[in-house]
């Protein structure tokens, strides 16, 4: 009763154009078609979609030339068009509200790499970049996720031990010496990584090179496999 109240005094709207729909957590249709999900064949190790058919381990030009640290990744969307969108919306419109049905999107690209045990770790924000922004996104959607497949969120297993530029603007060689060294386990968190299979969360890849560094944090923490999971993948073709 209640609940039906609540929908007549607030109808549920898109998530993204605030349209009428019929269910909370829903795109409309022009917008659901605008908004470039994954899906098929992808990269095994960025989730960049790949022409044809195959297994599911193929690699794309880019991971075959430089390979990745982590075991797998994935991404749900292209980060272009709608998707993009709703990505700054999440990272810089105080649209909080959207972590949730993306993190879905997330956890159904990411199935295979969730399974039970798993720990879900967000890439950290700087202490200072935190502050200025008050919320990580990695952070929301890593909770998100773990509430959505019941698996155990690590909020703080990783810290930013200095503060870095912004990646924008900067070719993959420059992103990674910008953040070379930057990311370590967290000492107040030591041991909860060790012997666990982690899945890295993040809102965009672009060249990957932050996910690197993590990766090997995680790796140097005892991790015994190193997933990555975003929500858009940056492709060069899209």
């Amino acid at each position: 009763m209640m609940q039906s109240a609540m929908s007549m005094l607030f109808p549920p709207q898109c998530l993204s154009c605030n349209a009428l729909v019929e269910d909370r957590f829903l795109l409309c249709g022009p917008c659901w078609r605008e908004t470039p999900f994954i899906m098929g064949l992808a990269c095994d190790h960025c989730g960049v979609p790949l022409m044809g058919e195959g297994a599911g381990d193929e690699l794309c030009d880019d991971c075959m030339t430089s390979p990745r640290p982590w075991s797998q990744g994935r991404a749900a969307v292209i980060y272009k068009g709608n998707a993009r969108r709703i990505v700054l919306a999440l990272k810089h419109g105080d649209r909080l509200d959207l972590a949730r049905p993306v993190a879905r999107w997330m956890a159904r690209a990411g199935a295979g790499m969730l399974g039970k045990g798993a720990l879900v770790v967000p890439i950290p924000l700087h202490r200072l970049r935190l502050f200025r922004r008050r919320y990580n996104q990695a952070g929301l959607l890593a909770h998100e996720i773990g509430r959505e497949c019941g698996l155990d969120v690590g909020p703080d297993a990783l810290i930013r031990r200095r503060r870095t530029e912004t990646q924008d603007g900067k070719n993959a060689g420059e992103r990674t010496r910008n953040v070379a060294g930057s990311i370590i386990e967290n000492p107040r968190q030591s041991g909860l990584m060790a012997g666990r299979s982690v899945v890295l969360i993040d809102d965009v890849m672009t060249s990957g090179a932050t996910l690197a560094e993590a990766t090997r944090a995680c790796t140097d923490a005892g991790a015994s496999r190193v997933c990555v999971l975003v929500l858009a993948r940056v492709a060069k073709d899209a």
